[in-house]
């Protein structure tokens, strides 16, 4: 009876229960009125008394293995089953709300997109940064306004100056520094500037800066770039226009404005009917600039840009108010998922 009961265990551990009727099944021949099990208690009768107290403990270990088996079955088949019946098939599927990016990460984007295209490397560097970098490599003069309290965040003065960076110009110097020539590369990252904050300003904002440095670059290499990117941002039929301008770090420089594309360029309350909108500045590098990074200023020349990724965002999107891409309005942020 021990090796009758020893098979019934192993039959038991190796069964496979894929339904509720299999189950069943099982229930009516083990555990059943005239189950297997019931005719073991009928047969426990004959068994010598010297053996009924081992015989006695396996038929009731075999009777738990076949309840638990049951129970454990039955209880996972009964929440499946209660678990479908409460999903109604007819009702129609939800809509799930996603999530939008932020109007400057996608004209961030657009513009690396734009310039990678041609060429150009991504660069990247700290927003903590050193007087070299931020202002003297860059052919900024000790008593330029731009050092002056009302500019910069300083953070530490005196000789060992440190300021939050006010334009990302100072990745292009450690480019130089540690690059040699051809240069091909944009620098995207925030700056900032000790300014009151109202609806055309903040005290930090986001700019995109280009460099490219070879021999014999010349401005109308600039112009030319320029005007790509142009048609790439706001469309085939946008034109440029460079102004005279001065900075530092370029010379020639110039202003560049692109034609309104919410007028078609022919006059409206946005370009105060000019026709045109200021965009980025621009010029040659300045050969003090070359000099300072270790750039030979006789062999090579190359051209810089900068422009704010908010002001394009606000020409692209048609945005007056800059305070809105800071401020965390998820009314604002969800008109633009549709742009994802």
């Amino acid at each position: 009876m021990k090796e009758k009961i020893q098979l019934l265990q192993n039959q038991i551990k190796e069964l496979k229960i894929s339904n509720i009727t299999e189950l069943e099944q099982f229930r009516i021949q083990f555990l059943g009125t005239k189950g297997i099990i019931k005719d073991l208690y009928t047969d426990f009768k004959s068994v010598p008394n010297e053996e009924k107290k081992e015989i006695g403990q396996l038929v009731n270990n075999l009777r738990e293995i076949a309840e638990d088996l049951f129970s454990s079955h039955k209880e996972l088949f009964e929440s499946a089953e209660n678990e479908g019946a409460k999903i109604d098939f007819s009702r129609p599927g939800e809509v799930f709300s996603i999530g939008s990016h932020h109007p400057i990460s996608l004209v961030r984007a657009e513009i690396i997109d734009v310039f990678s295209k041609i060429g150009y490397a991504v660069s990247d560097g700290p927003e903590i940064e050193d007087d070299w970098h931020n202002f003297s490599a860059l052919n900024f003069p000790p008593e330029h306004p731009a050092r002056d309290m009302q500019d910069t965040f300083f953070i530490e003065k005196g000789e060992n100056e440190m300021a939050l960076r006010t334009h990302t110009s100072s990745v292009q110097v450690r480019v130089m520094e540690n690059q040699k020539p051809p240069i091909r590369t944009i620098s995207p990252g925030r700056v900032y500037r000790n300014e009151a904050i109202s609806a055309r300003a903040h005290c930090f904002f986001h700019q995109v800066e280009g460099l490219y440095i070879d021999k014999d670059v010349s401005f109308a290499d600039l112009k030319q770039t320029l005007l790509h990117f142009a048609k790439e941002i706001f469309g085939e039929k946008a034109q440029i226009r460079l102004r005279p301008s001065y900075f530092p770090f370029t010379e020639p420089s110039a202003e560049v404005d692109v034609s309104c594309s919410i007028c078609n360029a022919k006059g409206c309350n946005v370009c105060k009917n000019t026709g045109w909108l200021e965009i980025l500045g621009c010029g040659m590098v300045d050969p003090n600039v070359l000099e300072a990074c270790g750039i030979d200023s006789t062999i090579y020349s190359g051209f810089a840009f900068g422009m704010g990724i908010e002001r394009i965002t606000q020409l692209k999107y048609k945005v007056n108010d800059l305070r809105l891409y800071s401020e965390n309005d998820i009314r604002f942020i969800n008109q633009f998922k549709s742009s994802l």
